[in-house]
């Protein structure tokens, strides 16, 4: 019975994934664009002028390609990352019910989302070093890197590069600390909303009436407060991740916390928020939305 159940989580976790990023990845572009940016020099512009700006220097420079760049990498990996995600939350509801089918209480599935985030951690860590150092490397490449020579090939050529150059296996969990301080809180966060507001629309424990309406909203408002409670920490992690090996400009995860808010103040930890947000809402409707739905055709 436990293995059919780890089996429908699995698929339906792929599922949410796979709508989470189709409807997502867009955003979440414009979001690494802005956010690695090189700071601009005294009395001049910085290179977008905002998200909108970033959208159409894309689009004039890279076609609507270039708002789907980098998506190879986590395709395959949002697809396990919500597999893993959503089983990994699946077996700690087991764990936690006093008896088989018994609905769990809202703060039974903070509990949840705090663990999976621990697992997913492992998993995020290194496939979003590779789409960080792919995706900034287009917002870099006319700052005077090496000539805007472009430096990586593909997500494949990230990872042997890191492998080879940056201490092995180590490099390629860069950044796991803020990753962390990212999936815990956040996925905590993000399953007690969802958790709070479908038995809100409910009323009651019992949210296996709902209909996809509510779904949407509660998923798109779980995504929200995922991304509204540790923002901060994807400043951290983004930068940290692009940051140089050789000459790096951030000894850790605390030095980049004090060094982005002594340059640019708390907005500094906010940049990108807009189309972080932009994203999480729709991604994360679609993502729980096409979970929920292939959870309950399998029965």
């Amino acid at each position: 019975m436990q293995m059919g159940e780890v089996v429908k989580d699995l698929a339906a976790g792929t599922m949410g994934g796979v709508a989470q990023l189709v409807v997502g990845h867009p955003f979440d572009t414009i979001k690494v664009k802005l956010q690695s940016q090189p700071t601009p020099l005294p009395g001049q512009p910085p290179k977008f002028s905002g998200a909108i700006d970033a959208v159409k220097q894309t689009l004039s420079a890279e076609g609507a390609g270039g708002l789907y760049k980098g998506m190879g990498a986590p395709l395959a990996t949002v697809a396990a990352f919500n597999a893993v995600l959503f089983t990994v939350k699946g077996q700690m509801e087991t764990l936690l019910r006093s008896q088989p089918g018994v609905p769990l209480t809202v703060s039974q599935q903070v509990i949840c989302g705090g663990g999976a985030g621990v697992a997913v951690s492992f998993l995020a860590c290194p496939t979003e070093l590779i789409k960080c150092r792919l995706q900034a490397q287009s917002a870099m490449g006319d700052a005077g890197s090496v000539g805007g020579a472009v430096k990586y090939g593909g997500p494949l050529d990230v990872a042997k590069q890191v492998l080879r150059s940056e201490g092995g296996v180590r490099g390629l969990f860069k950044g796991l600390v803020p990753t962390m301080a990212r999936e815990i809180p956040g996925n905590a966060a993000m399953f007690g909303v969802y958790e709070a507001l479908k038995q809100f629309f409910a009323g009651g424990q019992d949210t296996s009436g709902l209909g996809r309406g509510s779904l949407i909203v509660a998923g798109g408002l779980g995504g929200a407060a995922f991304w509204g409670f540790v923002y901060p920490t994807d400043v951290v992690k983004s930068v940290i991740q692009v940051d140089d090996f050789k000459n790096p400009k951030y000894s850790g995860s605390v030095d980049a916390f004090k060094k982005i808010l002594a340059s640019e103040g708390v907005k500094g930890l906010y940049k990108g928020f807009g189309p972080a947000m932009g994203r999480s809402i729709p991604a994360n409707a679609a993502c729980f939305l096409a979970y929920e739905v292939t959870r309950s055709s399998l029965g």
